[in-house]
């Protein structure tokens, strides 16, 4: 039996209680997945063709850079696709697609022309691709797409609104070492892609309107404002104003319509009140790694302007204002094991994380997690080209769920179902291991 499989069927046997499907789920996202032409779009032309194309929201979440990636970057390949079926008789799972021309895993068409995912040369499961969205063939008054101004992900249920392209964190001593905003926005600026730096408030509620109005099933239920960190001011405003503005604009256009959701750096407490007064239900202040030594050299940006304790001690302030379950921080699981700085051992980063899921859990504050991709022009992907052991992600899901149980917490708001076979969330497996 051909190693990977090997490994992955080793650890689905030695932790059972982390379903089959996010065991595979986790490699997808750590590892990335090859395409084979025959599952790629037949046109580079956004809008056309069936299947529902990779939007870049945000990260470029590649193994590689696009002149690296060969036809798939010619030939968007889909923003997610969905695993069922075969030998391990997985159920619906959502994948986020990460493009790695030289991973084991590899989607293609067989003889009946029917996608699979294969991994040693076996077709381990069925592959569904995401239909194209009908608002997704309309375009804005100046030709702008509504992929590029509001993009969906998470099988239409959560509209990702960049609205800061870039982030005000600049240069080796300021940027997040594992983040490549910056340099997806350069790499799709140097491919003539339109990519808008600051989306204008009035575009994002036009982009609104056309997906309000085709989207007739309510598919789409939750929206995040997003974008780069804010240290100084935007057209004169600061973080909270920034980013409020648009929640502001589109709770007074869409009372009630969607989740309002915002990822900003912890905040002072009269800041976060005016997310909230804005309209905004669900906090995301990420806190990325728990080690204080590694959130020194992994954030130097965020330990310059806030720094760690300051940053937990705000996260906590927050549950105040929205309540500890709306309050959501994300970190990036698998920077913990990143050389040089990181854990050498996956027990050693698995107490370190832990710890800090007890910390905010013990407060009634959920945390969410996002599997770490090596891209390669951050450097940690130069370092870690393979990212972390798939060992740490399995056991991960194996811990937060038990943490969760611990402090009596269900699944956060704002993220779909949960449960393996039901949930959307795509860029990590935490939903599909916690209880329907």
């Amino acid at each position: 039996m051909p190693r990977r499989t090997e490994l992955i069927e080793g650890l689905m046997q030695r932790h059972s209680q982390v379903p089959r499907e996010a065991v595979i789920k986790e490699d997808l996202l750590r590892g990335g997945i090859a395409f084979d032409p025959s599952a790629l779009s037949d046109s580079a032309d956004e809008a056309a063709g069936d299947i529902k194309p990779k939007s870049y929201f945000i990260f470029s979440f590649d193994h590689g850079t696009l002149p690296e990636l060969g036809e798939a970057a010619l030939r968007r390949p889909p923003e997610e696709i969905v695993l069922t079926g075969g030998p391990y008789e997985l159920r619906r799972t959502v994948v986020s697609v990460r493009v790695n021309p030289s991973s084991p895993y590899r989607v293609a068409a067989d003889a009946d022309g029917l996608l699979g995912l294969y991994l040693d040369g076996q077709r381990i499961s069925d592959v569904g691709l995401p239909p194209m969205p009908d608002y997704y063939r309309h375009k804005l008054a100046n030709g702008k797409s509504v992929m590029e101004v509001a993009p969906t992900i998470q099988w239409g249920y959560l509209v990702y609104l960049t609205v800061f392209r870039v982030c005000q964190y600049f240069g080796a001593k300021e940027e997040c070492q594992y983040c490549d905003i910056n340099h997806n926005w350069r790499q799709h600026k140097a491919a003539g892609r339109p990519y808008t730096g600051v989306k204008p408030v009035e575009e994002v509620l036009e982009a609104l309107e056309i997906i309000d109005k085709y989207d007739t099933a309510k598919t789409s239920t939750a929206y995040t404002l997003t974008g780069g960190a804010v240290t100084s001011q935007i057209g004169g405003k600061d973080e909270a104003d920034f980013y409020g503005q648009y929640a502001k604009a589109i709770e007074e256009r869409f009372p009630g319509r969607w989740i309002g959701k915002v990822v900003a750096q912890a905040l002072p407490k009269a800041d976060v009140q005016r997310f909230h007064d804005y309209g905004v239900r669900i906090y995301h202040p990420n806190y990325e790694v728990w080690d204080p030594y590694l959130f020194e050299r992994y954030c130097p940006g965020k330990e310059r302007y806030v720094g760690r304790d300051e940053w937990h001690r705000r996260i906590l302030d927050s549950a105040e204002v929205f309540g500890p379950r709306n309050v959501i921080p994300n970190f990036v699981a698998g920077v913990e094991m990143a050389e040089p700085f990181g854990f050498k051992t996956v027990d050693e980063a698995i107490d370190s994380t832990v710890e800090g899921l007890r910390y905010f859990m013990a407060h009634g504050i959920t945390p969410r997690f996002t599997t770490w991709c090596p891209e390669p022009t951050t450097p940690l992907g130069k370092a870690n080209p393979l990212g972390a052991p798939l060992e740490y992600h399995v056991r991960l899901l194996q811990e937060y769920r038990a943490t969760m149980a611990e402090f009596g917490l269900t699944s956060p708001p704002g993220y779909g179902p949960a449960g393996p076979g039901n949930a959307v969330f795509s860029v990590s497996s935490f939903m599909d291991s916690l209880p329907a």
